[in-house]
């Protein structure tokens, strides 16, 4: 019989401990590979970055996570771990890193530049290599193309919404919520977001709510950032 302490002890757990999100479908990240490649891409499309087409089998693209894997781990309740030791004691994190709804097509390079650096405007003029993608290397920022920060941002709002993922890089403010409201607003959802959407959802059973139903984002007052 059940203590009147174990009863209250299972009652504070329920409220505190969060729920898996509903993607539970793709185990790990490997097997995400595999659908990304062999499935939601296998007739092409187009990177993020710098919008290339992509080439199925093409080993000049590879795998981005726009809500970059290290800074899940807080949410997945293994921060101050290596990736590695996530993926063998959290369920979460592996369901996280597998998340078809975070994963686009880049190519390496940009990919290997980005690293898990946060999302800003950079001042000035720093385009690399002819792509419409800046990188200031000593804060750790990097300024996607315009077409891009929608799909970045509903991104970003959805990993916050499923695994209560911080709009944050770790230990950062809460300005980037700010900007990609903005960003959001300012590049809404086309058609190709929109059937990637149904696919992901055939793939991995969820949709991302931000794309079906855009003004759960508001849009009013939101806050200028200046170009560069």
């Amino acid at each position: 019989m059940r203590t009147l302490a174990t009863v209250l002890l299972l009652l504070i757990l329920s409220f505190t401990t969060p729920a898996l999100a509903d993607q539970t479908q793709i185990r790990n990240y490997s097997k995400a590979q595999d659908l990304f490649w062999g499935e939601l891409y296998s007739k092409g499309g187009e990177e993020l970055y710098c919008g290339e087409k992509l080439t199925p089998g093409d080993r000049s693209f590879n795998i981005e996570h726009v809500y970059p894997a290290s800074w899940m781990k807080e949410a997945a309740g293994c921060a101050g771990t290596s990736r590695k030791k996530c993926r063998k004691v959290s369920d979460r994190f592996n369901h996280m890193e597998a998340d078809l709804h975070n994963l686009y097509p880049s190519l390496s390079y940009y990919n290997s530049k980005r690293s898990n650096y946060s999302f800003a405007i950079i001042p000035g003029d720093s385009i690399i290599q002819g792509c419409d993608f800046e990188l200031n290397g000593k804060q750790e920022l990097v300024e996607p193309r315009p077409i891009s920060r929608g799909n970045i941002a509903r991104s970003i709002f959805y990993m916050n919404k499923e695994y209560g993922a911080k709009i944050a890089p770790p230990g950062g403010d809460d300005q980037l919520k700010d900007l990609l409201t903005a960003w959001h607003c300012t590049d809404p959802v086309d058609e190709t977001e929109r059937v990637r959407n149904d696919r992901i959802e055939e793939l991995q059973g969820n949709r991302n709510p931000f794309i079906d139903n855009p003004n759960l984002i508001s849009c009013k007052n939101i806050k200028s950032f200046p170009e560069d």
